[in-house]
């Protein structure tokens, strides 16, 4: 079991809970997915909130899991691509663990949403131009709080869990 929380954060659909699940398998260790845990909390899915309560219930939802599941000792936690949105999500972060970004191209990210309708904010526009424009938003604020960067392209996801193991002194 890692002595610090290891906590995922960059774009959606870079890696985050499948690197996530690898590394607390060779940490051996609790693995959570805020997303997830809002999820089976609301018993909805992501799109289903986003359409009853908005981004703003979500992100209120997502507030109250990572400052309940950042608590924790020795887990790691993959979280959603907005949890940064949030300063009191960027503090939690922060101040508990250690902070992986995890980023890969924008076509790469397209290419991986492309047929996902679990992520509402893809599900209209142009998904290159609402990458970008989330990237902008969000990327300065993941660099805030980020002890350590991983590129995830071209990567298998065992080969960057490995790579965090490696590199971050767990």
């Amino acid at each position: 079991m890692p002595e610090r929380n290891v906590f995922l954060v960059g774009m959606p659909a870079v890696g985050k809970s499948t690197i996530g699940r690898l590394l607390s398998k060779m940490l051996q260790c609790q693995f959570y997915d805020s997303d997830r845990e809002i999820e089976l909390r609301a018993g909805a899915d992501t799109p289903w909130i986003f359409d009853m309560e908005g981004e703003a219930g979500f992100r209120e939802r997502e507030q109250q899991v990572i400052e309940e599941l950042s608590q924790l000792q020795g887990i790691v936690l993959a979280t959603g691509g907005g949890a940064v949105l949030r300063a009191a999500n960027r503090t939690a972060l922060s101040s508990r663990g250690v902070v992986v970004l995890l980023d890969s191209s924008d076509q790469r990210i397209a290419q991986r949403t492309r047929k996902d309708s679990r992520r509402p904010l893809f599900a209209e526009g142009d998904p290159v131009q609402t990458i970008r424009r989330l990237r902008t938003e969000r990327l300065p604020l993941y660099r805030e709080i980020a002890d350590f960067e991983f590129i995830t392209d071209k990567k298998a996801p065992r080969v960057v869990a490995r790579e965090i193991l490696q590199d971050v002194q767990l």
